[in-house]
This record gives C-alpha cells, sequence and structure tokens, in this order.
C-alpha cells in the first residue's frame, strides 16, 4: 500500500487504552471474537503487539510473536497496557520510523507498511475487546479506510498469507459500513456479541 502521509495511531489508541479501564476482573475468562482466546488472552496479546510493534517502529525487532495466552497476561496489565499503547505511538511519531524496512513478528516489510499492520492490529483487537466486554467502541475514521484500503489489497494478492493469519471471510451485505467490511475481511461477524 502507498501513502503520502502517515496514519495517526493516536486516536485508535487512546480508545483502547480507555476500554482497558472498564475491563472488570470478572470478565476475564468471557470469550471474546478470536475463537479459544478468552479476554486475559486478548489483553497479553495487546501487550505483546503493542510492544512488538513499537520496536518494529524504533528498529529493534522483538524475537518471537506476541503471544495470546490468558495464563501469561501480566499482573500489572491495567498500568502497562495503556503506557505500551502511548509509547507504540510515540515510536511512531518519529521520521526514522518511516524509513527502511520494520519487522515485527518475524516478518519484514517496509516501514510504511509495517505502521498499517500495526495500526490494524490496534483497531481490529481493540474491536474484539470492546465486544466481549460490553464497552461502546469508537472506530477512528480514518484509521478505517486505510486499514481497511491495506486489508483489500492483502486478501488480493496475498490470499493464502491473508488466511494463514486470519479466520475466514465473513461475507458483510453489499453497502456495509467501511469498519464492518474490515472486520469481514479480518475474519470476523460484524453482529458478533459475547
Amino acid at each position: 500500500m502507498t501513502t503520502t502521509t502517515h496514519p495517526d495511531l493516536a486516536p485508535q489508541a487512546a480508545t483502547v487504552a480507555r476500554l482497558v479501564a472498564g475491563v472488570g476482573d470478572d470478565q476475564l475468562a468471557d470469550p471474546t471474537p478470536c475463537a479459544g482466546t478468552p479476554v486475559a488472552g486478548l489483553l497479553d496479546h495487546l501487550m505483546g503487539l503493542t510492544l512488538a510493534f513499537r520496536l518494529a517502529a524504533e528498529k529493534a525487532p522483538m524475537p518471537g510473536a506476541a503471544s495470546a495466552s490468558a495464563g501469561n497476561l501480566a499482573p500489572d496489565w491495567r498500568e502497562r497496557l495503556p503506557r505500551q499503547l502511548d509509547e507504540l505511538v510515540a515510536a511512531w511519531r518519529s521520521p526514522a520510523a518511516w524509513e527502511g524496512v520494520a519487522e515485527a513478528g518475524g516478518v519484514q516489510l517496509p516501514a510504511a507498511v509495517m505502521a498499517v499492520v500495526g495500526l490494524n492490529e490496534v483497531l481490529v483487537h481493540g474491536w474484539d475487546l470492546a465486544v466481549a466486554t460490553g464497552q461502546p467502541y469508537q472506530a477512528d475514521p480514518a484509521a478505517v479506510l486505510t486499514c481497511l484500503a491495506h486489508a483489500e489489497q492483502f486478501a488480493r494478492t496475498m490470499p493464502a498469507a491473508r488466511d494463514s493469519i486470519y479466520g475466514p471471510v465473513v461475507p458483510v451485505p453489499d453497502g456495509a459500513p467501511a469498519f464492518d467490511r474490515l472486520l469481514g475481511l479480518t475474519g470476523r461477524d460484524p453482529s458478533w456479541s459475547a
């Protein structure tokens, strides 16, 4: 995907940070749209991916991939995850972050593409967390359009890679909102509820 401006991760990161504050301890074992992953596992994944994509921006890749294990969730996740979201945003505000190649999860991509992948992770997993915990979700319109364009291109040009990352595409009605189309392309049913 070629862009002339850099996507801003801040609005969606702030939304997800607010969601974290609304997660109750009694919800940690609840299901999420990510099959087999409870809320605690999703929070663990968000912690790992915010670190991985921050390090990608800093050109200091994290070894391995972000886990999604309830058993690995750090006890101080309520404080750490919002801080890591802020650090992710700050890292991608550096002009150097957008230069050259960036690596996350063992995958190397042009830095600008990696930023969109990171934004998509925050955006989509933020929705996963919101619907799993019964909280309202505000998807940043600019983030949605950026991520939808990326997801459409990814599905069109690398279908096998897309299928290895996401579940099967969930069909959405013609004329569905852009965010519903993005959710469908990332293997999610926009009408999912806990």
